[in-house]
């Protein structure tokens, strides 16, 4: 029997011992087809041009009069231009319409620096679209163009969604348009790197440059996010993508249609996430909650009561479980709003009520100092815990002025435990748990009363605070 006959006998009989699993796998895979015919309408192409300055030709440089190459060159290369020539960029994505008189919603990146904007609908029209307002915090732009009975995307329910639940990406990867990719939900409340403000939906539809701004779909056919990013090494997809909550997108498209920017709340606090040993410091039986690592003199969070060391565990009843919980919540309410915070201090609970004040689009974080003063080998005054490998120096009132601080113990050796636990020279440790440190003998009762447990160091760090767990041991 020849090769090629062996190949299509093989073919043949693995179809008939899987002669009925196509079928039955088919019957159970969704139809995206009506999606794609109905709600298609209402998903649009958007390309821009922006107007940059570059040198187009720099031409022969001066100073080579006296070279032979010289008349040779100058004779064949372009005149010399020495006023930056305008250059004509493009770019391609995507959007949606949201109403029938002819509001499209993209992302900002999308957008960002245009001078041009045209919105091309799947049957041909195009129309030219001003920018009603962008919000780069959540990457969604609010387009108009001057038209009516358009056709509309529905909107759907994005904390419905499910992981595992069949989702359909439409736009214009590379410039296809109307372009259907279909996936699921790969995870929900992904936060990224500096995207605290958005809780991405990731999904496994392939999404390429070009789709963003597009619409996510569920299975109903109601728009449940905007395509904004992707996860890739080489530009392509490689089948991690992310998805603006199609709630959050109309809570900043309602500010951006009332008032063309977006107000977000600020309390002025620094946090950290929480972890077991930390959790086990402050006396928790699991690491919830967003752990405040210092407040702003005078700001919303001072003047409501809050303090370093404070753990915040609920938001208006909301439950906190990781810190950007919290700055998505306080971030999504309005300024002057009054919430109440339930918090979890010196190991019990207590409700603060704090009225945020409006984020500013270049608000400075907490202003912090950096202590750069280096410890010495010997010091009057030095103390050593040996029972935690701690070595610390009480700092002098200049030093203190510097750091910005009432007091505080410089770290100037950690072995063992200390080490172990994150401890490292120049770290200058500031409080236990809630409490402000005021004294060497303050951290050694502390010492003595957490043995067999642990204890929170809360500790400056290069002009950032920041909380330690530090396991002590018992006594032998």
């Amino acid at each position: 029997m020849s090769v090629k006959k062996l190949i299509v006998s093989t073919m043949l009989a693995a179809s008939v011992l899987t002669g009925g699993l196509p079928v039955a796998m088919a019957a159970n895979l969704p139809d995206f087809a009506g999606i794609v015919e109905n709600q298609g309408k209402a998903v649009v192409n958007v390309s821009t041009k922006s107007t940059i300055k570059e040198v187009a030709n720099p031409g022969m440089p001066e100073g080579f009069e006296g070279d032979p190459f010289f008349e040779f060159f100058r004779r064949f290369s372009p005149p010399r231009q020495q006023q930056p020539q305008p250059q004509e960029t493009s770019s391609l994505g995507s959007g949606f319409i949201i109403s029938a008189d002819g509001y499209v919603l993209t992302n900002a990146h999308v957008v960002a620096r245009a001078d041009e904007i045209t919105v091309k609908l799947n049957d041909k029209r195009e129309y030219k679209a001003k920018v009603i307002g962008s919000d780069a915090r959540s990457d969604v732009a609010l387009l108009k163009v001057d038209a009516t009975n358009l056709p509309v995307v529905r909107r759907g329910d994005a904390n419905a969604l499910r992981v595992g639940e069949w989702v359909l990406a439409i736009g214009s990867p590379f410039g296809f348009e109307n372009t259907a990719t279909s996936g699921i939900v790969s995870g929900k409340n992904r936060i990224l790197p500096d995207e605290n403000f958005v809780p991405f939906i990731q999904t496994d539809a392939a999404v390429n440059p070009g789709n963003s701004g597009g619409p996510l779909f569920n299975l109903a056919g109601e728009v449940v996010g905007i395509n904004s990013q992707i996860y890739s090494r080489s530009g392509g997809f490689m089948g991690i993508s992310f998805a603006i909550p199609i709630d959050v997108a109309m809570n900043v498209v309602d500010q951006l249609k009332t008032k063309g920017r977006v107000s977000r709340g600020r309390i002025g606090v620094a946090i950290q996430e929480m972890n077991r040993d930390l959790a086990s410091s402050f006396g928790l039986s699991r690491p919830n909650g967003a752990l405040i690592n210092s407040v702003e003199p005078k700001g919303p969070a001072e003047q409501a009561g809050l303090k370093a060391g404070d753990i915040i565990q609920k938001v208006n009843n909301q439950i906190i479980e990781s810190a950007s919980d919290l700055q998505r919540f306080i971030g999504g309410t309005q300024p002057g709003t009054p919430i109440n915070l339930e918090i979890w201090r010196n190991r019990a609970t207590q409700t603060l009520k704090v009225i945020p004040t409006e984020l500013k689009v270049e608000d400075p974080r907490v202003a912090q100092r950096e202590y750069r003063g280096q410890p010495q080998q010997t010091r009057p005054g030095e103390q050593n815990f040996e029972q935690i490998g701690l070595r610390v120096q009480t700092l002098t009132p200049a030093q203190l002025q510097q750091a910005g601080i009432k007091f505080g113990l410089l770290v100037t050796a950690a072995n063992n435990s200390a080490m172990r636990a994150g401890l490292r020279p120049g770290d200058i440790i500031v409080g236990i748990g809630s409490s402000p440190l005021s004294s060497a003998e303050q951290l050694k009762s502390a010492l003595n009363a957490a043995q067999g447990s642990s204890l929170a160091l809360q500790v400056m760090r290069q002009g950032a605070t920041m909380f330690v767990p530090l396991p002590v041991a018992k006594a032998p």
